[in-house]
């Protein structure tokens, strides 16, 4: 692009952005368990062996797409993948997209982020199980966990907010930033995919990383207490990455990625007592400690018993039935935000809640069971309506040599 270099293009032009960025070598690359670290300017490496934005620690601000395929044939589609590989090692470099440029073109970048830094954006894509038909000859390489994920008890689903052949997960420290990545890659799918449903997410409410205190959900509880650590390799190993031994090799070094639209009727809670409401969580609502305990990282005792010999922590409290003990010992790393889509205007009430998130290595062994035993005896289930929903299979990191889905397709 012509006219006054941006701070972005300044950001772009160290030596430590390109090597580590765009070429996808040095430090960032250490370890294949190693999650994605901020190199200092802001900037959090797109290459990778892994995709960032599933250990990293979690960012401020989320912008979540999903797409239709409109692609006429296999090369149509890699055409489109390969165009957002090579955007994104830009964008989340802090760079300007590029392509084609001049008074008599569109711009090769949309813009609203210029002069802005990098703010650590993260782009994590996935492929929906609708992507795996005929279209495309990919009903053989569907991964036998990619599954439709089945109906739950509270699912109110809409259509319109649910499925999609592909998913971008924006996630960065300024809300603008997040939303140009996604403003720019759907600009960029124009003629090979369309825009399904979007949902823009504030406040991380889960996966604390190094140095993050534990945040607050629209409950006004503290969330996360109990998530998995990103941090934790054998934890990762254990219940996020896909490992060799999967069906699809193309998968190994991936995860399965589960996302909810949980709208909370807050009006209904907010007129609950403060002791119902710990009762229901299984937390003491100031301190986030487990109910019985003082700190916050306290273990959760489910066998502690009160004066009367009732159960501190009750049958039904949410921390009890999502715990791994009363689940076969499976766990997921979750990785949400919350949001408030102003107001339903049927019920006058708030439409606001979480926007869940959760990555595995197998939704049947993980989320799958875990969700059922929750919408069946969770206290919480009576505030949620679970709106919208998708799975998708989130490959291996990409990089310029190796774009998002070569060895799929």
């Amino acid at each position: 692009m012509t006219g006054k270099m941006s701070r972005r293009r300044l950001l772009a032009g160290t030596g430590l952005a390109s090597a580590a960025v765009l070429a996808g070598s040095g430090s960032v690359l250490a370890g294949a368990d190693t999650p994605p670290q901020d190199t200092g300017d802001g900037i959090i490496a797109f290459s990778g062996p892994h995709q960032a934005g599933i250990t990293t620690p979690e960012q401020q601000h989320m912008v979540f797409a999903t797409y239709d395929v409109t692609a006429g044939s296999t090369a149509a589609l890699a055409a489109l993948l390969n165009g957002w590989t090579t955007a994104s090692g830009r964008m989340t470099a802090g760079q300007e997209v590029q392509g084609p440029d001049g008074p008599f073109a569109p711009p090769p970048d949309t813009g609203e982020a210029v002069g802005l830094p990098a703010s650590q954006l993260t782009l994590t894509f996935g492929f929906g199980p609708s992507l795996f038909d005929d279209r495309f000859g990919l009903a053989g390489r569907r991964p036998a966990a990619l599954v439709d994920l089945p109906p739950f008890p509270n699912d109110a689903l809409e259509p319109s907010l649910s499925g999609g052949d592909l998913c971008i997960q924006a996630c960065a420290n300024d809300a603008q930033v997040a939303f140009h990545a996604v403003h720019d890659l759907t600009r960029l799918a124009l003629g090979s995919a369309t825009i399904r449903y979007l949902q823009v997410g504030f406040g991380r409410t889960a996966s604390p990383g190094a140095g993050q205190q534990t945040p607050r959900n629209l409950l006004g509880f503290h969330d996360g207490t109990a998530n998995l650590d990103p941090a934790d390799h054998d934890a990762m190993r254990q219940y996020v990455w896909i490992d060799h031994g999967t069906d699809q090799p193309w998968m190994a070094g991936g995860t399965y990625m589960v996302v909810r639209r949980i709208r909370i009727h807050l009006e209904e809670w907010d007129r609950n007592t403060l002791d119902s409401q710990e009762q229901t969580i299984g937390r003491v609502k100031s301190s986030g400690a487990p109910l019985g305990s003082k700190n916050p990282a306290d273990p959760v005792n489910l066998n502690a018993l009160g004066a009367y010999g009732e159960l501190v922590i009750p049958n039904n409290a949410h921390i009890r039935v999502a715990s791994p003990a009363l689940n076969n010992g499976q766990a997921i790393l979750r990785r949400g935000y919350s949001f408030a889509d102003g107001v339903d205007l049927q019920s006058g009430e708030l439409d606001a809640g979480l926007f869940f998130i959760c990555f595995q290595k197998d939704p049947r062994q993980q989320f799958i069971p875990i969700q059922t035993r929750l919408a069946g005896n969770d206290a919480l289930a009576e505030y949620l309506l679970h709106t919208g929903s998708g799975v998708f299979a989130c490959p291996p990191g990409a990089s310029a040599d190796r774009p998002l889905g070569a060895a799929l397709l």
